[in-house]
């Protein structure tokens, strides 16, 4: 698809460069892509993700038990609120983001720090729409 439409690639990366540069921290950019694509069923993207986060210190453990994090003890509070803001935009269908996980995500981040977390979440939803739709295999 990147060869047929090249334009739209560039456009996603251009999102991805400027989502490079955001404050949050990488591990934290990982758990947003794992969960989206958990959600999605993307294959690729887990592959690919949970790699990376592995590679910068990420827990097996906390990487297994991310499908129950609110279950989970391993997360904290701050995570947790994240995790919830990621499950609401990707699932926006459901019941939208809730006023008061949008507010308890102004407790842990700053206004802008919440709309890079919506601008990632958006972004690893339009990558596994893509990958998903197009049976992208999963690398070694």
């Amino acid at each position: 698809m990147e060869k047929v439409f090249p334009e739209a690639y560039k456009g996603m990366y251009a999102l991805s460069a400027c989502i490079g540069k955001t404050e949050l921290t990488a591990l934290q950019k990982e758990l947003i892509k794992i969960r989206v694509s958990q959600i999605n069923r993307c294959a690729f993207c887990l592959n690919m993700h949970t790699r990376d986060a592995l590679k910068l210190g990420e827990t097996s453990q906390r990487i297994f038990l991310l499908n129950a994090w609110k279950e989970s003890a391993l997360f904290t509070e701050e995570e947790k609120t994240l995790l919830a803001l990621t499950e609401e935009v990707t699932l926006i269908n459901e019941q939208g983001v809730t006023d008061s996980t949008y507010r308890k995500a102004l407790q842990y981040f700053t206004e802008i720090q919440v709309a890079q977390i919506i601008m990632n979440i958006v972004l690893i939803n339009g990558w596994n729409r893509i990958a998903v739709s197009t049976h992208l295999p999963i690398q070694d």
